[in-house]
């Protein structure tokens, strides 16, 4: 492009990201109005709305003019600052990627995903796995496919990996969940033979606006501006983001099931701090928000697990304000009791109901099904078999129907395959940097008695949130603790559980 300076070019750059932001964020405020707001009849003309976005939104990443951009600019890399040569990585990256995928594909593929989420939908409520199985089918094959455009060089399902926890492969992950078998299976099978506590108070009746009432409280603990942070209800909760001002979490309530809603605001408000964390300067452009899905997860499970079942916020924080808000059903019980119910060991049927040492055990299922899937050794109308033996193997438990079993989670209606993992790798994480935080801190005991989360989030903040996706997940991750080791990981689980129940 000799027509460019370094200025020129980067104010293009600029304008580009600016741009495509504004993309990602109409798009994104379609899909959020489809799982909490939409009438369940209205996805028709969403799709095409969709559709029509989705292929703007293509065209602008991968027009050839692009190419040339980050071409010059890559040759001029010594004149730009150290954010700017990140942004046109990142670019360069996103720009290879989507001009190898042909437009009609990648907007069919858009259109196809807005109409998987309603028939997804649908289908988990009627226990109707074949509604759903023509849509899984489609959007395996184009995962597969779309896999060759990611990286050619790599297996189909590591590209796939590589799309939400850059660096990853199933090598890397064969060892890891290898390791964490090792630990969790004969912890598992000795706690079952201990005496388990009384949770039957976790399942009586707390009415839904209660629950509503209760979701608010801990997000002002959390320190959830609701300015910033909204929240929704839909039949399965996420986060997404606009910008750092803009966060919406989601939350499902059941009557007979306070704990579950309770948790997932704490869960996805923990992706929330992340997002609202980010730096103000990578708004609207390719570095905003988290850096990985592993990274993201990471701080999820970080405060949903490390802070939110910890005895010292359980007992001060939590219980303290569920009893307040429901005095008659947990009049006979006690902070302590509440503490063990929440931490109870049960191996159980759904993922996001999972206690915090079988968890990964439902992520390994996921896991093996989506390798199959992508490798062609599994038909998608034998998942739900497969699905139904790996629980009985890996959790020893009976998956009654499909509704509770494979078609529980939204991940794979919404295109998203070679994601799960990164729940996995978010828990191991987590305790890694736990240990980096108390050097630095001491113990945060006092911190999570007190209720006061103010210097948790501000070394969070410090040392990963304002980074945004500045560096890379793997990057970030050495830049704070070093190498990854699972043993920090298996290690808190293995002290946690044999307080719990062997001692």
């Amino acid at each position: 492009m000799p027509d460019l300076s370094v200025a020129s070019a980067v104010e293009a750059l600029k304008k580009l990201e600016a741009t495509s932001a504004a993309y990602d964020h109409v798009l994104g405020v379609l899909s959020l109005d489809a799982s909490t707001a939409a009438p369940k009849g209205s996805y028709p003309g969403r799709s095409l709305t969709t559709g029509v976005m989705s292929g703007l939104h293509y065209q602008l990443i991968s027009d050839e003019r692009n190419g040339q951009l980050y071409e010059y600019l890559s040759a001029h890399a010594d004149e730009l600052d150290e954010q700017t040569r990140r942004e046109v990585e990142v670019g360069k990256k996103n720009y290879d990627k989507m001009h190898r995928i042909p437009m009609e594909e990648y907007v069919a593929f858009r259109t196809l995903l807005s109409e998987a989420q309603a028939v997804w939908e649908k289908a988990k409520l009627e226990n109707d796995f074949a509604a759903f199985a023509p849509y899984l089918e489609k959007i395996v094959d184009y995962n597969r496919k779309f896999a060759g455009y990611y990286n050619p060089h790599m297996a189909p399902y590591d590209a796939l990996l590589n799309e939400y926890e850059e660096g990853m492969n199933t090598a890397t992950l064969d060892a890891f969940f290898a390791q964490l078998r090792e630990t969790i299976v004969p912890l598992l099978a000795k706690i079952q033979s201990a005496p388990q506590p009384d949770d039957s108070f976790l399942r009586v009746l707390c009415p839904v606006e209660g629950q509503r009432l209760l979701s608010g409280q801990i997000m002002e603990v959390m320190g959830l501006d609701r300015n910033y942070c909204g929240i929704a209800e839909t039949e399965h909760p996420f986060t997404t983001n606009f910008n750092n001002h803009d966060v919406r979490i989601t939350t499902h309530y059941y009557p007979e099931a306070v704990a579950s809603s309770l948790f997932s605001v704490i869960h996805e408000g923990g992706h929330a701090i992340y997002e609202l964390g980010c730096d103000d300067r990578y708004n609207g452009t390719f570095l905003y928000g988290g850096v990985s899905m592993g990274i993201h997860e990471s701080q999820s499970r970080f405060f949903e697990n490390i802070v939110g079942r910890s005895r010292e916020f359980v007992e001060n924080v939590i219980f303290p304000r569920v009893k307040a808000i429901f005095p008659a059903q947990f009049a006979s019980v006690s902070p302590l009791d509440f503490y063990r119910a929440i931490n109870r060991v049960q191996p159980s049927l759904i993922r996001t109901e999972a206690d915090e040492l079988t968890y990964c055990l439902h992520i390994m299922v996921r896991y093996e099904i989506e390798k199959q899937l992508i490798d062609g050794s599994l038909a998608v109308a034998d998942v739900p078999g497969k699905w139904n033996a790996l629980y009985r193997e890996y959790l020893g438990v009976d998956v009654p129907d499909d509704a509770h079993g494979c078609l529980q989670d939204v991940h794979w209606a919404g295109g998203s395959i070679g994601y799960f993992p990164s729940y996995a790798l978010g828990s191991a994480y987590g305790p890694q940097f736990l240990h980096e935080m108390e050097k630095d801190l001491g113990d945060i005991a006092p911190d999570l008695r007190a209720g006061d989360l103010t210097r948790i989030k501000g070394w969070l903040r410090e040392n990963i949130h304002r980074h945004a996706s500045f560096y890379k997940p793997g990057q970030l991750f050495e830049r704070v603790c070093g190498k990854f080791d699972a043993r920090y990981y298996t290690d808190y689980l293995t002290k946690k559980y044999t307080a719990l129940y062997l001692e």
